[in-house]
């Protein structure tokens, strides 16, 4: 099954997808203070958090949904940039320094009805007038640190078209939102 190499395909996602098509972008749905899932608090070591969320498009269809958290302190520190980040990637900000350092992916299955799931279904909705892609369950998280300082804990969903692609190999240009 392709998924499977979707989900632990080392580096980065973003460029990866952008090497599929012409015109890849970083729609943000929602950025700001929020509440912590159980396992993202457990990650982080936080409840009070900073949360980004995103939805990756490759020549205007969606394909993966994107979460990133951390402590909201850490935005006064590390992961200041994240702020800023607007409609770039979250890529840019993540493996263009020799500096931070990822976990290892952690195969992840998105409960049916759960939290991540209706927030995941909601802001689908809203950004494209549509419900997700049936199948929409499969992700993969992970958790950067720059040196030793706060976590950031990524996590990505997949849509199940994205499974009848294999994923390129890394492409080690340079991606911004709107262009490969």
């Amino acid at each position: 099954m392709l998924l499977r190499l979707w989900l632990r395909a080392p580096g980065s996602l973003s460029r990866r997808i952008a090497a599929l098509g012409d015109r890849f972008e970083v729609q943000t749905l929602r950025q700001g203070p929020a509440r912590l899932l159980p396992i993202e608090s457990h990650d982080v070591g936080a409840t009070r958090s900073w949360v980004r969320e995103v939805m990756l498009k490759l020549d205007g269809e969606p394909l993966v949904w994107a979460r990133s958290v951390t402590p909201r302190d850490a935005l006064a520190g590390p992961w200041r940039a994240l702020r800023g980040l607007g409609q770039r990637p979250l890529a840019d900000l993540l493996f263009a320094d020799r500096r931070v350092h990822r976990t290892p992916l952690r195969r992840e299955k998105l409960p049916r009805g759960g939290a991540l799931q209706r927030r995941l279904a909601r802001q689908w909705e809203a950004a494209t007038g549509n419900t997700p892609p049936r199948g929409m369950v499969w992700g993969r998280s992970s958790v950067f640190r720059r040196r030793r300082g706060p976590p950031l804990r990524v996590m990505e969903a997949f849509v199940p078209s994205l499974a009848r692609v294999p994923p390129p190999p890394t492409v080690s240009a340079r991606i911004r939102a709107g262009r490969r």
